[in-house]
C-alpha cells in the first residue's frame, strides 16, 4: 500500500475508532469490478425508470462512465443517454458491509437537470445514499438512509456547481455517520443492522421535471466526475 494511501487509512481509522484496510478501490474501467449500463435498481434492469421520475435511459458506452466522468446526453425520444456503473452483476460482485467506511472525490455537475448520485442497493432495498445532488439547489447534499429512514438535507457553502467535495460515510449498524469535506455532518441515529450489506451505484440520472427541474433546450450535454472511491474495512 503507498505511504499517501497508509495515511489515509490511519486518519479514517481515527474517526470511527480503529485502523482500518483498503477492501475496495474502485477502478471504473475494470469489467471485473463494474457492469456498466444496467441495475435491478431499475425496471427490469433498465433502460429507463420514468416511476422514478428519470428522463435516463442507461448505456454501457464506455464514454458516458468508464473514466469516471459520468456523462448524459439528450436522445432523439425525449431521453437522456446516462451513465452508471454497478458492482451488482459484476465478476467480483463486492459488496459493502455493516461497519464499512466509504469515502469519495467529486466534482458535482453545473447544468440543471442534472442528479448525480453514490447509492447501495440490494434485491429490491437496502438503500444508502451516499449522496444525491440537484443544481437547482445548489449549496444542498442530499444525506439519506432508506434501510431504516433517516435523511439530512444538509446544507454547506462549499458545496456549489462544479465544486470539489469529499465525502465519507461509516454504514454503522445503529448509526450511519457521514462526513463532508472533513467535517462530521450527520449521524442518523438508525444505522443498517448487523447483517446488512449491499451493491454499489455510481450514476448521473436526468430529473423529468416533477420534483426538481428537467434540462433547459439549450443542453446538449452533463456531467460529474469521481476521482477517487474507496471502501475500508
Amino acid at each position: 500500500m503507498a505511504t499517501g494511501a497508509f495515511g489515509w487509512v490511519r486518519w479514517v481509522g481515527s474517526l470511527v475508532g480503529g485502523r482500518r484496510e483498503v477492501v475496495f478501490e474502485a477502478d471504473f474501467g475494470s469489467a471485473a469490478q463494474w457492469v456498466a449500463g444496467r441495475s435491478w435498481a431499475y425496471p427490469d434492469g433498465g433502460p429507463v425508470n420514468p416511476g422514478d421520475n428519470k428522463l435516463d435511459h442507461l448505456t454501457a458506452d464506455p464514454a458516458y462512465s468508464r473514466g469516471g466522468t459520468f456523462r448524459a446526453t439528450p436522445r432523439p425520444d425525449g431521453n437522456w443517454d446516462t451513465g452508471l456503473l454497478t458492482t451488482e452483476g459484476s465478476d467480483e460482485g463486492f459488496t459493502v458491509r455493516t461497519g464499512d467506511v466509504l469515502e469519495a472525490r467529486i466534482r458535482l455537475p453545473e447544468e440543471v437537470g442534472a442528479w448525480p448520485a453514490i447509492w447501495t442497493w440490494r434485491d429490491g432495498d437496502q438503500e444508502v445514499d451516499v449522496f444525491e445532488y440537484h443544481p437547482d439547489n445548489p449549496d444542498l447534499l442530499e444525506l439519506s438512509n432508506h434501510v431504516r429512514e433517516a435523511h439530512l438535507y444538509h446544507r454547506d457553502p462549499q458545496v456549489a456547481p462544479g465544486a470539489w467535495v469529499d465525502l465519507k460515510v461509516e454504514f454503522g449498524r445503529s448509526s450511519v455517520v457521514w462526513w463532508v469535506n472533513g467535517t462530521r455532518v450527520f449521524s442518523d441515529r438508525r444505522g443498517v443492522g448487523r447483517g446488512w450489506r449491499a451493491y454499489l451505484i455510481v450514476n448521473l440520472s436526468v430529473s423529468a421535471g416533477r420534483y426538481h427541474p428537467a434540462p433547459g433546450p439549450g443542453v446538449t450535454e452533463m456531467s460529474y466526475e469521481v476521482t477517487r472511491l474507496r471502501v475500508y474495512r
